[in-house]
């Protein structure tokens, strides 16, 4: 009886079927293990720090409430949210109208992805051409970030089609 046929059921013939049992791999040593078991605990371990900060930055600024009512209010719940580790991305609109908002947690600041642009003169929020970043400061002021959420809002990312 060949070695397929007593792990799993398959054909009663030999054709195809090894008849000694296949080479195992190399285990690596108890050490190397142990070490690699030390660094996915670690890797781990600031993934959920980092998604523990995000989460309180996002409740603290009244960002998620927002982005929430947007969703009920305006959209009558036709946006889905992807939750990264640090990111958020809210999306509405159909396959050809697809638009989209992206929220990046960077330490205490917030930082909404934007088209490529000009640097914006404006002191506040502050802006690289790319994103748009709020400082625990900016976005302690709940009244100017949903102002500038409604501005995003109001002119969202399009998507690119995917044909």
């Amino acid at each position: 009886m060949c070695y397929a046929d007593k792990k799993r059921s398959c054909l009663r013939t030999t054709k195809g079927c090894s008849t000694t049992k296949p080479q195992e791999t190399e285990q690596p040593l108890d050490g190397d293990v142990q070490g690699q078991d030390l660094d996915v605990q670690e890797r781990e371990a600031q993934r959920i720090a980092l998604r523990e900060n995000a989460k309180r930055v996002l409740r603290d600024s009244g960002l998620a409430e927002m982005l929430q009512s947007i969703n009920r209010n305006l959209l009558k719940g036709r946006g889905t949210f992807e939750e990264y580790d640090s990111l958020v991305l809210f999306k509405w609109g159909t396959m050809s109208t697809r638009r989209h908002i992206w929220v990046e947690v960077v330490g205490n600041t917030l930082r909404f992805r934007l088209q490529a642009h000009r640097v914006c003169r404006n002191a506040a929020p502050l802006c690289d051409g790319e994103y748009h970043t709020f400082t625990s400061a900016m976005w302690s002021d709940h009244a100017f970030l949903q102002s500038e959420l409604k501005k995003y809002y109001d002119r969202p990312v399009a998507e690119t089609s995917s044909d």
